[in-house]
């Protein structure tokens, strides 16, 4: 278990007290709740650029399967060397 010390402003330490938002048990779901609010928002970061790649042309399956082929080449000549 980690020990976390943190300054806060009078004035909110004594209103998060009060609220009872400074026990262990209200910090961690404060903290998981953060936690979920910034991988939702790394999700959404995901999906906007997917959403952004769908706008590029599509490649068709010769044009996949000579960028196939050249990338295997390049492997091939790199592991020559």
């Amino acid at each position: 278990m980690a020990t976390i010390q943190i300054e806060l402003p009078d004035q909110i330490a004594q209103e998060a007290e009060r609220a009872g938002l400074l026990s262990p048990e209200a910090l961690e779901e404060l903290l998981r709740q953060g936690l979920k609010r910034k991988s939702l928002d790394k999700l959404f970061e995901a999906m906007d650029k997917i959403a952004a790649a769908n706008d590029l042309p599509y490649m068709s399956p010769e044009e996949v399967a000579e960028e196939i082929k050249l990338m295997r080449a390049e492997k091939r000549a790199a592991a020559k060397t």
